[in-house]
C-alpha cells in the first residue's frame, strides 16, 4: 500500500516527503493510519547526526492513530481501534522481560522482520529503516503488535500521541526509576514536556513537595497546573 512519508537520508540534507510502500501486516503486525505524531528532541538529534542510526529511514516515534488491518495472530487490537504506538517495544521472552522489566528488553530484534523477509517499508524496491521500530512521520505505520496500546476512542489522538514517548518517559522516571514514594520531596529541573510529565508522575506517587525549577516563569506557571507545589526560577535571585 502506498503512503506519503518523511524520508531522511543524510545529515545535512533536508528531509523529503515521498511516496513509500507499506507492506501488508505479517502474523503479529498491525498497520495503522497515523493521526498525529509529536516531534521529540530525539528525532532532532538523529537528523542532526548526534544520535547514530541506519539510513535511509522514516523518523518519528511519538505517534497515535487508527488500526487499519492486523495479522492473523494479533489479539490485542482490531481494525478501527484507536492506539498509541510506543517506543518501548518488547520481545516478552528475554531475561529482562521475564523478570518484569519489558522497558529494558534486550531482544527487540525478535519483533522485527528477518533479513530474508520482505521489508515493512520500502521505496523504489529498496528497504527503508524503521526509526525506533515505528517510523511515525508517515501516513501509515506497520509495527509489531507489542508496540501498540489500545486507548479509548474519546481521547483526542493529537493529545494521545504524546503519551507514546514524552509522557511515558517522564512518568516512568518518577514511578519506575526514581521510585518516588508517598510523602517525599522531589525537585524537577526543567519544566518542559518531559519535566511536566515527571511532575505528574511524582504527584501520582504521592510526593508531598514537588519543586519545579526552570528559567521561564511561563513554564513554572504551567508546572503548578500539573502538580508542582513550589517553583524556582533559576535565572533570578539566589537559587
Amino acid at each position: 500500500m502506498k503512503a506519503r512519508a518523511a524520508v531522511f537520508r543524510k545529515v545535512g540534507e533536508p528531509i523529503t516527503i515521498e511516496e513509500v510502500d507499506v507492506a501488508d501486516p505479517g502474523p503479529e503486525e498491525v498497520r495503522i493510519r497515523t493521526a498525529a505524531c509529536g516531534v521529540c528532541h530525539s528525532d532532532v538529534h538523529f537528523v542532526k547526526g548526534n544520535i547514530p542510526g541506519p539510513v535511509p529511514t522514516i523518523p518519528g516515534h511519538e505517534p497515535a492513530g487508527v488500526v487499519e488491518s492486523v495479522g492473523e495472530r494479533v489479539s490485542s487490537v482490531a481494525p478501527g481501534d484507536h492506539v498509541i504506538a510506543c517506543t518501548s517495544l518488547f520481545c516478552a521472552s528475554c531475561p529482562q522481560c521475564l523478570q518484569g522489566y519489558p522497558h529494558l528488553c534486550s531482544n527487540r530484534r525478535a519483533c522485527r522482520r528477518g533479513p530474508k523477509e520482505p521489508p515493512r517499508l520500502s521505496l523504489a524496491g529498496k528497504a527503508l529503516q524503521q526509526f525506533a521500530d515505528l517510523s511515525g512521520f508517515a501516513e501509515l505505520m506497520l509495527v509489531h503488535e507489542r508496540a501498540v496500546v489500545k486507548i479509548d476512542k474519546d481521547l483526542p489522538l493529537d493529545r494521545a500521541a504524546l503519551v507514546g514517548c514524552g509522557v511515558t518517559t517522564g512518568v516512568g522516571a518518577a514511578l519506575n526509576t526514581a521510585r518516588v514514594h508517598p510523602g517525599s520531596s522531589v525537585a524537577v529541573i526543567g519544566a518542559g514536556g518531559v519535566g511536566i510529565s515527571i511532575i505528574q508522575g511524582a504527584r501520582i506517587a504521592g510526593a508531598r513537595q514537588i519543586i519545579a525549577v526552570d528559567l521561564l516563569d511561563s513554564k513554572l506557571e504551567k508546572a503548578r497546573g500539573f502538580g508542582a507545589t513550589h517553583t524556582v526560577n533559576a535565572s533570578s535571585g539566589d537559587t
